[in-house]
């Protein structure tokens, strides 16, 4: 059967808007985004601690010549000032880019480039135009939904990492949320301080020692690492949305939905950024990789 070019067009609208949204989506959740604080272009100044400065009194000839001899052999001066200087020339948390393997940085920064238009110019505005007829109680209610369905990646790879208690918390948010929280709509599980576990396949691997990869950046997909890459393909077939939705185009369709509600709750991402950070594209690839290699740790 033949698709009118409508329809082809209205397809091709939806994967990019789902698109850039994983793009953004994988910002927020990885807390990739530097923090937009003016700290972050103003160099900060290392004021070294100011040299003690010895007080000179005046002694007569017979002092000094009472003095042991050994006693002023032991204390010889000797200015400190320079090591005090050449401390203060290095920068301790001057970032180490040795750590951060990019060898595909140019193709990286012009996919980096592509994804942030498109979330500028596309998704940002749908996203408020879908803020203006909703109220953000609902969306939070829609977030929560899908939070609640996709349950199942975030537990099977708690108990790949041999954590039993995040394991064990995503089946009882699942069952509170599920009944208490009308089919998840409400987070009845934060009462009882049942925070959801944020574990994935890409972290599982790292957990087992595999390396990150290249850093990569995909269009229409958020940073990732080679690694990375491979655990989001396969969370994305623990998605039971998968298997219970089997037709393409409702998936599609609630993709969009879901891009669109994420992008609205969180539509103040970037705000103040690009004013207050010099290299935004170092910057993202720095603090991605940086809270990746901390979440493995946790």
């Amino acid at each position: 059967m033949r698709r009118s070019p409508s329809a082809i067009v209205w397809l091709f609208v939806g994967l990019v808007l789902t698109g850039c949204g994983t793009f953004t989506s994988t910002l927020r959740s990885e807390d990739a985004l530097p923090p937009a604080t003016v700290s972050d272009v103003e160099p900060v100044a290392v004021t070294p601690p100011a040299a003690e400065v010895p007080t000179i009194t005046t002694t007569t000839d017979e002092e000094v010549a009472a003095l042991p001899r050994s006693n002023a052999a032991e204390a010889p001066v000797t200015p400190s000032a320079p090591i005090i200087v050449a401390q203060a020339t290095a920068d301790p948390g001057a970032q180490n880019d040795d750590d951060e393997y990019d060898p595909w940085e140019s193709f990286n920064e012009k996919m980096f480039t592509f994804n942030y238009n498109l979330d500028k110019y596309l998704l940002k505005p749908v996203a408020r135009g879908y803020r203006a007829v909703l109220p953000e109680q609902a969306q939070i209610m829609i977030d929560n939904g899908f939070s609640n369905i996709t349950w199942v990646p975030r537990f099977v790879n708690s108990l790949l990492q041999g954590k039993w208690e995040g394991a064990l918390r995503e089946v009882s948010r699942f069952v509170v949320n599920s009944t208490l929280g009308f089919g998840g709509l409400f987070d009845a599980a934060k009462t009882g301080d049942l925070k959801p576990s944020r574990e994935d396949f890409g972290q599982t691997l790292g957990f087992w020692g595999a390396g990150p990869g290249p850093y990569l950046v995909m269009p229409f997909f958020g940073p990732m690492t080679v690694r990375d890459g491979i655990g989001r393909g396969v969370d994305g077939a623990m998605n039971p949305l998968n298997y219970f939705i089997p037709f393409f185009f409702d998936q599609l369709g609630m993709k969009i939905g879901e891009t669109i509600n994420d992008r609205a709750l969180n539509y103040e991402l970037f705000q103040g950024v690009e004013e207050t950070t010099i290299d935004l594209y170092s910057s993202v690839r720095h603090f991605y990789l940086k809270r990746r290699e901390q979440m493995i740790k946790e």
